[in-house]
């Protein structure tokens, strides 16, 4: 795993630039540096490397192809790069003494010159975010992976093109003046994080997810093709659903996991495993021992508060599958000294609480470890979140009442002295959602003030808007997509990439394989959840390593009291500095009076709301950027 950037006719001082967006992204590949400068100096391309696979020189970026055609920056890794090596050879194009070392970037690269970006690509099975600037077509491609491990930013900075792994890079380059998006505001604080395509800047983007961006060096203009697409994925999985038994099905999850772990554990560097005592890690790390001749290495960290530890649960685990089990516990001192270095660390306003145990528990891990697999993508996937079964309930009540009746009932309801109490303010407002869809959106609306904390009102789309109701005919799996979107490729996956990417360390997702994410979708609701559990043919793969007793028991996973630890004097004092009514007046982008109502609720009436945090994380990223 690695970070890539790139400036397209910038007209200062190309080589310093590119120089410097390199160092804002050390930490993403802290083995090696390189540049490459087109001869007419129109195309810059930068990269920081973290050694994974052929450590040698042979591996290096910005990589040549063979041909001299192509030179390609990458980040990432494709797990079945000698799958497409076999390819290219049996294809006439290559023979293997061509290939100057084993990495994976090599393949790609000859891949990507001879059937094209979106062939190679639709050949691949990895995460990744790539540019390739083709000298002969004079173009400059991105691409990021189907599911959007790999981040990939771009946009015009200073009348320049410039792309990133790292949007902290962009900042960085001369002349960068883009204001800041307040469009985006309303979604942030309503969410926690900027969903794709959008960003903190204007003119700035997040390339989406299966998606690839081809720019025309002469003119800059841009043209966008879809090489895969989740949405597309859920529905024929649907359309085509599968017909065996319970048992058949968790037979071929087996084998299809088995296949994705092998392939993932593949590194020259020392691979190990997340372990947090739930389903989906113990999954995976049960796999990985199965299939791993010696003893796989598991990390997890726990904390002296029993009601956010899970870490006694996690070696029992370990114990049972035999792994080499390293745990740490951390102190609320510990977590507190996270804090300042978050607003580096994602670059833009980013706000899920447990990016602090994410992160420590990836600094203990990069210890020992440079590659670490995590259970990522089950819940989404396999139907685990309660708030799946709580839509699907909530609309079995209210789908048979008409739309317009729904309607003109939510605006009586939340026009009236009952929207004074939350549980009408919260009644009426689901009641107006047109369709699962608008439930799933709704449930973090209830919420008057969540609206008003930014000035400017924002009319922003969310991409699962663009779902048209009923699209899979099945409410928890309309909500599934819903997260596959939107909330696992722009808050999971930027929590985990960008948390153990501080310490260089490299994730690897895999649930998220192509054929393990295709395989889910096919799966009818019978198979996933039934009235008590979710995950059902995830749990029938787990049991067959670890006893179902020792799983049965509430999900903590990698969180912290942070409602507890802000009414206390240090941190209390920290964030009443960046909430000062006066100084948020000054920078004239949130509403003074609701941010203070926010603070007063929590301090003095003991009504927390998750906003706090997400304005606390927007005005420490604010301070930091416009110091």
């Amino acid at each position: 795993m690695c970070g890539i950037a790139g400036l397209l006719k910038f007209r200062g001082d190309v080589g310093a630039n590119i120089k410097k967006m390199n160092e804002r992204m050390v930490h993403r590949g802290p083995d090696d540096e390189g540049i490459y400068i087109s001869e007419n100096r129109e195309v810059a391309l930068g990269h920081r490397r973290l050694s994974i696979v052929d450590l040698s020189k042979n591996g290096a970026q910005p990589m040549t192809s063979h041909s001299g055609r192509l030179v390609m920056v990458y980040n990432g890794e494709i797990y079945n790069n000698k799958d497409v090596k076999d390819k290219l050879i049996n294809d006439g194009y290559a023979k293997a003494a061509d290939f100057k070392g084993t990495s994976d970037t090599e393949v790609l690269l000859e891949a990507i010159e001879y059937y094209g970006i979106k062939e190679a690509l639709s050949l691949s099975k990895g995460m990744f975010g790539i540019a390739v600037y083709d000298t002969k077509e004079q173009t400059v491609t991105l691409a990021r992976d189907r599911v959007g491990e790999k981040p990939l930013y771009y946009g015009t900075v200073s009348e320049s093109f410039a792309f990133a792994s790292d949007i902290g890079c962009l900042r960085v380059i001369d002349g960068f003046d883009n204001a800041i998006n307040t469009d985006v505001l309303d979604i942030y604080f309503t969410e926690g994080y900027i969903p794709a395509p959008y960003t903190i800047y204007e003119n700035i983007k997040k390339l989406e997810a299966g998606t690839i961006l081809t720019i025309e060096l002469n003119t800059l203009k841009t043209t966008e093709t879809v090489y895969w697409s989740m949405k597309d994925a859920a529905k024929r999985g649907q359309d085509n659903p599968f017909t065996g038994s319970g048992k058949e099905a968790a037979d071929e999850l087996e084998r299809l996991l088995k296949a994705s772990i092998k392939d993932q554990m593949v590194a020259d560097v020392p691979v190990g495993a997340f372990l947090s005592a739930g389903i989906d890690s113990s999954t995976i790390v049960a796999l990985m021992q199965e299939l791993m001749p010696g003893k796989v290495r598991t990390f997890t960290i726990g904390m002296e508060d029993k009601a956010y530890n899970e870490a006694v649960y996690a070696a029992e685990i370990a114990k049972h599958l035999g792994t080499e089990h390293t745990e740490l516990y951390i102190t609320e001192k510990d977590a507190k000294e996270v804090i300042p270095k978050l607003s580096h660390m994602f670059a833009e306003p980013f706000a899920d609480s447990s990016q602090i145990p994410t992160y420590l528990v990836s600094k203990m891990t990069r210890d020992h470890v440079t590659v670490s697999l995590s259970g990522d993508g089950g819940d989404e996937l396999f139907c685990g979140y309660t708030s799946y079964e709580s839509i699907s309930r909530i609309w079995g009540k209210m789908h048979g009442i008409p739309y317009p009746v729904r309607k003109a009932a939510s605006a009586l309801v939340l026009g009236s002295p009952l929207s004074k109490k939350e549980i009408y303010r919260i009644k009426g407002t689901l009641l107006g959602a047109e369709g699962p869809v608008d439930l799933h959106r709704m449930e973090h609306e209830t919420d008057p003030l969540t609206k008003k904390i930014a000035l400017k009102r924002g009319k922003l789309p969310y991409k699962y808007t663009e779902l048209d109701n009923g699209f899979l005919n099945e409410v928890n799996h309309e909500t599934m997509l819903m997260d596959m979107l939107v909330y696992h490729p722009d808050d999971i996956l930027v929590k985990v990439d960008r948390t153990a990417m501080a310490v260089s360390l490299e994730t690897r997702v895999p649930m998220l394989d192509k054929d393990v994410v295709e395989f889910a979708w096919s799966l009818p609701i019978g198979y996933l959840r039934d009235e008590k559990v979710g995950k059902l043919v995830l749990r029938d793969v787990l049991y067959r390593y670890v006893p179902k007793e020792m799983m049965e028991r509430p999900k903590k996973g990698f969180s912290i009291p942070i409602e507890k630890w802000l009414l206390e004097d240090d941190l209390r004092d920290w964030a009443e500095g960046l909430l000062d009514k006066e100084k948020i007046r000054q920078q004239g982008i949130l509403d003074p009076d609701v941010v203070e109502k926010i603070w007063k609720d929590f301090t003095e009436n003991g009504i927390y709301r998750i906003q706090i945090w997400y304005i606390l994380m927007f005005q420490q990223w604010y301070e930091e950027e416009f110091k």
